[in-house]
């Protein structure tokens, strides 16, 4: 099914998909209203508003962030279906992370539950593996506890990306900043106090979000 959008319509969608690609979350209001010279974030909502009657995007109620893409497109202006059949040739698999235990690889045949066959066409960047999300700490980006997160496994981020990183015997998902000699772990939530990571305490980067499923489209 192809939609139609507007030119105005198809730049903003670009920008989404760019703001998910680099920094794994999509632009706030704000931002897309600064970056494309409109006088308002309310403008920008109204274009959000449009695209998610056009079924392009989703939008979450209650965040800053709470933009999600529906369909993905080779060309901005046409949509395919993301949710490909299970049989099709085209998924690809993605083992599904829990708990990890201390000192061990991520990835280590311990720590998978499970096995997804999802289609590529949902993620900017091919992941290679899901992490089930634990806790609310980045709600106002749209993750959510028991939400499977889509990792693309790396050692490096830059700022403002968010990360999968291991801090001693535990794994989060956060902001990733680094300032000097420090290196701070944002939440995207006000409830949750940001983490300070200090020079030589046990500290990396497990991997990059490179995008986002709620786990009853598989039900």
């Amino acid at each position: 099914m192809t939609v139609a959008l507007t030119a105005r319509q198809q730049e903003i969608l670009q920008l989404i998909q760019e703001a998910i690609a680099n920094t794994g979350a999509p632009p706030t209001r704000a931002e897309i209203a600064r970056q494309l010279g409109f006088k308002s974030a309310n403008a920008a909502e109204e274009h959000l508003q449009a695209l998610a009657r056009k079924g392009a995007i989703e939008l979450l109620s209650g965040t800053s962030r709470g933009i999600r893409l529906k369909k993905t497109s080779s060309s901005i202006n046409s949509f395919k279906q993301a949710v490909l059949p299970i049989e099709s040739l085209q998924q690809m698999l993605l083992p599904l992370v829990g708990r990890v235990a201390a000192g061990s690889p991520i990835l280590a045949q311990e720590h998978v539950q499970e096995t997804y066959a999802v289609a590529p066409e949902l993620f900017a960047q091919k992941p290679d593996y899901l992490l089930k999300v634990k806790g609310m700490s980045m709600r106002d980006v749209g993750i959510f506890d028991g939400d499977l997160l889509a990792v693309r496994a790396t050692k490096e981020a830059r700022n403002g990306q968010i990360v999968v990183a291991r801090l001693g015997e535990e794994v989060t998902v956060k902001r990733f900043q680094r300032n000097q000699h420090l290196i701070e772990l944002h939440a995207e939530n006000p409830d949750f106090s940001t983490i300070v990571v200090q020079p030589g305490e046990p500290f990396e980067i497990e991997g990059l979000a490179v995008g986002l499923i709620r786990k009853g489209i598989f039900a």
